[in-house]
């Protein structure tokens, strides 16, 4: 029985570990890419560079405006985030800890959402931010994404919100308390932990999204960090300076990384809250 357990462990380390180099590898290749000359790039892909281009950083920030994406992205990101959080946890406390008439059907449509492709509403979407005068301005997107409530967010802080007792509320009724102070002094302190966790991934697909900004954003200089790589790429493919941009993708990565080396316990935590508390 034992040895049967420990060649079931080899097999899921053998997998873990080669699943881990399929997503480093990219991340490590581009890095050392992004050291090289031009020259040394298209000599070989594979060798080392002989001395190291930290220059190629400095490049890339001043050709591809990254300076000016990051003010952008963090703009966008921050105040998306705080509205976003903020309505995802109002919503989850009226799902979960209120009765009223019609709760399960809107949860039922809520759930319909999760098996609807995202991309189905984008030309609805852009009629009315174009009718409504939003497009190519952060505002507008920060209303889109802060407004356009996600059912995986939902379901997560929806899942710790049930596991509160629900005779916090009925003692808060008792003493007098409305809704918004039960939601405000009550339900909001003892689930700082799941809004929290919610926050830390809705930042994380902020920052990576692409498709809205790319779409609504025309003006250079509102782009975001990831809009702006994109079109840095599109150029590339004419000057060939590929270094550069490997040097850009990798400034682009660093809040990532640092946020991932700060915030893993979290992270780990938050990806099986719903579990949990479910």
């Amino acid at each position: 029985m034992r040895e049967r357990r420990t060649i079931v462990d080899t097999w899921w380390y053998t997998i873990l570990l080669m699943w881990s180099v399929t997503i480093l590898f990219p991340m490590i290749w581009v890095f050392y890419e992004s050291l090289k000359t031009n020259q040394e790039f298209f000599q070989s892909v594979w060798n080392l560079p002989e001395v190291l281009q930290w220059t190629n950083y400095k490049g890339a920030w001043q050709k591809y405006g990254i300076g000016s994406a990051m003010v952008n992205t963090v703009y966008y990101v921050g105040v998306s985030l705080v509205i976003g959080t903020f309505l995802t946890a109002i919503n989850a406390y009226v799902l979960t800890r209120l009765e009223f008439r019609g709760r399960k059907l809107m949860w039922g449509i809520i759930m319909l959402s999760l098996f609807l492709p995202g991309i189905n509403a984008l030309i609805p979407q852009y009629i009315l931010m174009r009718d409504l005068h939003l497009t190519n301005s952060l505002t507008g997107i920060i209303i889109l994404d802060s407004f356009s409530e996600s059912a995986f967010y939902l379901m997560m802080l929806s899942g710790f919100m049930q596991s509160l007792p629900k005779e916090l509320e009925e003692s808060g009724a008792i003493d007098g308390a409305s809704i918004f102070q039960i939601f405000f002094k009550i339900i909001m302190p003892l689930s700082t932990a799941g809004i929290v966790t919610v926050a830390i991934f809705k930042c994380l697909a902020l920052y990576n999204n692409f498709l809205g900004p790319f779409i609504y954003l025309g003006d250079p200089g509102k782009y975001t960090i990831g809009v702006a790589m994109y079109q840095a790429s599109q150029i590339m493919q004419y000057k060939a300076d590929w270094v550069t941009l490997f040097a850009g993708l990798m400034i682009t990565m660093i809040p990532l990384i640092f946020m991932f080396i700060f915030l893993q316990r979290r992270i780990m935590e938050g990806a099986t809250l719903g579990a949990v508390k479910g």
